[in-house]
């Protein structure tokens, strides 16, 4: 067959491109879009008979008129029908433009009159707009046209043939800001592409227009303008620029009726610069010889081959350990049996193949480590001014957070729970929005967050009793109404009810169980519930999840209920643990029976595709929370309901416990970062309250390859565009470069947050250093670096691409992401991880350099930490009391240029290694003074797989380079290759440096455009 034209061609490549997803249906739901991500995904209005927006953002449209009409269609079904009357036109929220990095907007049109001047869209502020699409031209010319203007009255109009009339036309527009391009495509085909558009639209996009903005669709917000005679169907904004074979996969997919499920897609074409992968690039030029390693394995398990290895360089060269990527085999059988075997590791750009030879031995009776540290209460540690006076990063962030959570009001966090039981609102209570608004299946996990946030604050607070009173009003009055609305589940009304939660019923009138949470579908007949019940919907998610109900926005779909449950259990045992509230620990044990009565009765396949389905399945950390009441009651029932939430695939591989986690088999590959990590938080609380050596050894190998193969510069582990989501690990590990940096930003905080809790909670069994070094990494450079300048807005994705922008949300509170609810959880108790102590109460760790107070009130001492880190290499520790104790003291990785420790101003001698610790033992006296001083130097953190890619770092601060616009490209550097510092300039005391004109400041500092990677080279 020979195509006879290029766009024959060209479907026909469509076509088989699309034929080959069939077969890697591996997720389901509405998280991939036609291979898009969703968290590139704004809005999406399908117009099938309402206006609301089918993504998780709730961007719903609205209109002025009295009727929206729809119609039924043979091609799409029901559609929206506009009818050309002035003033019909739909509005669409502002907040559709923020957060953006570039725009695309896709809409089929069925338009009905060739009538100059028609709007199909109008961005606009008091009257003056901005960007106009008019279909069919205006002013008497027929030809499609885009009129874009700026706020000083420079216009650009853009042209293209005539949009025909009385047919489906699918209409995309892409504004590549990066690249100051526009692109329009008509059925797939790009008619017409503007390069070098200058920066007329950005203004749309900065936050002053925002305010004032008005997005009207299908009209202008001007009264006089002529409004669309047309049908519209599927109407989208994605905040990236849609490549070609994106904007295809729409078009061909709506013949095709093929939306969803390809959650594996290979990633699409990229503008990522490509390397050569022959070409040796930053230290990696300079090698002359990579060293062969020995390691050892048990039977069954996999060996933990070390991310770097020693290697020699040219000239005396004193490089860094290099770099070696491994194989990752999916399944354990080199290792099924006792000898030796070998593999082969590769170093990006080189010839060089270090080997490492493994030796299988026969499997010992040796148990992972018992827990010898335990953490002090957040009300024992202080956080204090540096030594200068000033606050610190941590008191300002912190003093965000609590004096806004301090003006919040409880009936906002209630609203849906009371809504869910149909009891009656006070006066004047206001709903929360975003994920938490009425008809938005998470709706109730903000709440969670914020109980614990609450908790976390009233502990925190003692040096002012008028807070912490108001944190312990806010809790009592919480925890009352929960209980109050736990108590009436199950509980029969006029006789009839069903307290059995294996035998909930389907809601009155109902056919099937569903997630209608509308006014008119929810159901509320909560005495058929279940005894001990409490959410903020009905019990009909958890039910739809048994019986293979997926992720999505409707009506027979779900949302993460376990989630949502897991952020209210949590924060009710947080409540109980610090004020013994015996009402928060009542409607936990209440819930806990319920679902542990629910799951028992369920087979173990059911469960098993239950916690494999994505985000349908993300439980949290239910098992970390069943596991905690288990501790607190001693309830067996809880313990097994914990196990209940193996997440077997993942852990053991399979139902036989054949692989897994467990025997260090990478099985996160490409799975959702953030539905996993609470799970192996989860799996370390098993094993302290079970002492079952799997546990340990899932959350022990889960961290060593997250950090190793899969962590960007500022600590975050996910932000793939292979598979064509951000909110995923990468396809395949050590691959950052090849299948990393979506563009839709990656990073999510929560994620973040996630890892330092397991982080944390790890060091209480093993005291490695690289334990805190990595807690250090992630706490400065991702979770201080979230938070807005003058308010507690914060991040939800950190985009890490060339001239990007950190865009920050929920300034006052009133709508919450996932990663806005951690963020309440993480500034509350900053100052947690600074010191650790013995169970035995005998040492204590100092692994954080943070001006604070802690009051070791057991043992009557108090140790004092003066100091401006990281504005100086240096910190001091006063003793207040007496005792005998052994003083851990931190030596960080990145100290390669000394450590000194002096008591009482002598220096000691010490044999010191880099990401240790060492330990000082002695009687102290009151008044005794221990001073370190750990000289900063500047050094290089190269991704993976593409070493020439690195961040830049001063001590434990990543530099970030301060951007004036967007790039496409990213910054060169050119570094000395024996002293990277001698082209930096600038002023320690103040972390402000420049190279090259460039200024460079702490991510934690930077709120304009930035570029966090840099294309380094050495000479």
């Amino acid at each position: 067959m020979i195509l006879k034209n290029s766009f024959t061609k060209y479907v026909l490549i469509i076509c088989i491109f699309l034929q080959s997803y069939e077969s890697s249906f591996a997720q389901e739901g509405d998280q991939i879009l036609d291979g898009i991500g969703e968290t590139d995904l704004i809005a999406r209005y399908v117009f099938d008979g309402d206006l609301k927006d089918w993504s998780r953002n709730n961007l719903h449209a609205s209109t002025y008129s009295e009727n929206v009409e729809f119609e039924a269609d043979e091609r799409f079904g029901k559609v929206l029908s506009m009818t050309g009357k002035k003033g019909e036109n739909l509005i669409l929220p502002s907040e559709i433009l923020s957060n953006v990095e570039s725009l695309s907007i896709s809409a089929w049109v069925y338009l009905r009159s060739d009538k100059s001047g028609q709007y199909l869209l109008d961005f606009s502020t008091n009257g003056k707009s901005y960007f106009a699409a008019y279909p069919v031209g205006v002013e008497g010319d027929s030809n499609f046209k885009i009129n874009i203007e700026d706020h000083k009255g420079n216009s650009k109009s853009i042209s293209g043939d005539s949009v025909p009339l009385n047919k489906w036309v699918h209409l995309v527009f892409v504004y590549d800001i990066p690249s100051k391009a526009f692109k329009t495509y008509v059925d797939s085909k790009l008619i017409k592409e503007t390069p070098e558009l200058k920066n007329e639209l950005l203004r749309i996009f900065s936050s002053e227009n925002l305010k004032n903005l008005t997005i009207s669709l299908g009209g202008s917000a001007t009264p006089e303008a002529e409004s669309l005679d047309a049908l519209l169907h599927d109407v989208r904004f994605y905040r990236v620029p849609l490549a070609n074979r994106q904007v295809a996969s729409i078009y061909f997919n709506a013949f095709r009726d093929v939306n969803q499920n390809i959650a594996h897609s290979k990633k699409v074409e990229d503008d990522l610069p490509d390397y050569p992968e022959d070409e040796a690039k930053l230290y990696n030029v300079f090698l002359s010889n990579v060293e062969d390693i020995k390691v050892e394995t048990e039977v069954g398990s996999l060996p933990r081959l070390p991310s770097h290895v020693k290697g020699s360089y040219v000239d005396d060269l004193n490089g860094p350990l290099v770099r070696v990527i491994w194989p990752a085999p999916k399944d354990n059988e080199l290792v099924s049996k006792v000898g030796l075997y070998t593999v082969k590791g590769k170093v990006p750009g080189t010839d060089f193949e270090p080997v490492a030879t493994v030796s299988v031995k026969a499997k010992t009776n040796s148990s992972p480590p018992q827990q010898k540290l335990e953490l002090f209460k957040l009300h024992q540690i202080n956080l204090e001014e540096d030594q200068t006076g000033q606050k610190t990063k941590f008191i300002e962030n912190r003093d965000k957070f609590l004096l806004t959570l301090a003006e919040t009001d409880p009936n906002s966090f209630l609203y849906m729970f009371r809504h869910a039981f149909d009891q009656p609102q006070p006066e004047n209570a206001v709903p929360l929005g975003v994920w938490d608004s009425q008809e938005t299946k998470l709706r109730g996990h903000a709440t969670g967050h914020y109980l614990t946030a609450i908790a976390q604050a009233y502990a925190s607070t003692g040096y002012d009793e008028v807070l912490q009173q108001n944190f312990l009003d806010k809790m009592d009055y919480m925890v009352n109404v929960l209980y109050d609305l736990s108590k009436l589940s199950g509980n029969k009304v006029n006789g009839k009810g069903n307290e059995d939660p294996v035998l909930v019923p389907k809601g009155p009138g109902k056919s099937d169980f569903d997630s209608d949470l509308s006014d008119e579908g929810i159901r509320s007949d909560y005495w058929n519930w279940g005894k001990g019940y409490i959410s903020a919907y009905p019990p009909d998610q958890f039910i739809m999840l048994e019986k293979g109900a997926t992720y999505g926005g409707q009506k027979n779909q779900i949302w993460a209920p376990y989630y949502t449950l897991h952020k209210i259990l949590a924060g009710l045992i947080d409540i109980y643990k610090v004020s013994g509230n015996e009402k928060a620990l009542e409607i936990a044990k209440g819930m806990g029976e319920w679902v542990y009565t629910r799951l028992d009765a369920l087979p173990q396949e059911t469960l098993i595709k239950m916690w494999n389905t994505y985000i349908a399945g993300e439980f949290g950390g239910m098992n970390e929370t069943m596991a905690t009441l288990y501790e607190i009651t001693q309830d067996p029932r809880f313990l097994k309901g914990a196990q209940l939430f193996d997440n077997i695939q993942m852990f053991f591989g399979d139902a036989e416990y054949s692989h897994g986690l467990a025997k260090n088999v990478d099985t996160f590959r490409g799975l959702h970062a953030n539905q996993h990590i609470p799970q192996v938080v989860g799996s370390l609380e098993m094993y302290r309250v079970s002492a079952k050596d799997e546990y340990f050894r899932v959350a022990d190998n889960y961290w060593f390859k997250a950090v190793n193969d899969y962590m960007y510069s500022i600590g975050g582990v996910a932000g793939a565009r292979n598979p064509a989501n951000a909110e995923c690990f990468i396809a395949e590990p050590a691959t950052l470069y090849e299948n990393g940096f979506s563009s839709g930003g990656q990073n999510e905080t929560c994620a973040t947050y996630n890892m330092l809790k397991l982080t944390g909670n790890l060091f209480l069994f093993e005291q490695r250093g690289e334990l805190m070094d990595y807690f250090e990494r992630g706490l400065y450079n991702h979770i201080l670096a979230s938070v807005a300048e003058d308010s507690p807005a914060n991040t939800y994705h950190v985009p890490l691409r060339p001239g990007s922008i950190k865009h920050f949300g929920n300034a006052k509170m009133t709508g919450f992401t996932c990663c806005n609810g951690t963020s309440i959880e993480s500034n509350t108790k900053l100052q947690q991880s600074i010191y650790y102590k013995s169970i035995e109460e005998n040492a204590v760790y100092v692994n954080l350099f943070i001006p604070s107070t802690l009051d070791w009130e057991e043992r009557n001492i108090k140790i004092k930490q003066a100091t401006s880190f990281p504005k100086e290499d240096k910190t001091q520790l006063l003793v207040e009391g007496e005792g005998e104790f052994v003083l851990h003291l931190r030596v960080p990785s990145w100290a390669r240029k000394g450590y000194h420790v002096s008591i009482n101003g002598k220096e000691i001698q010490l044999d010191v290694k880099p990401g240790s610790y060492i330990a000082i033992s002695r009687f102290w006296e009151d008044g005794d003074k221990v001073d370190l001083r750990m000289p900063f130097d500047f050094y290089l953190d190269p991704v993976m797989d593409q070493p020439n890619i690195a961040s830049l770092f001063y001590g434990p601060i990543l530099l970030a380079a301060q951007e004036s616009d967007a790039r496409k490209e990213w910054r060169k550097i050119s570094f000395d290759k024996k002293d990277i510092g001698k082209s930096i300039k600038g002023n320690p005391a103040e972390l402000t440096f420049t190279i090259d004109g460039v200024e460079f400041k702490p991510f934690y500092d930077t709120y304009g455009r930035h570029s966090v990677y840099l294309d380094v080279s050495l000479n």
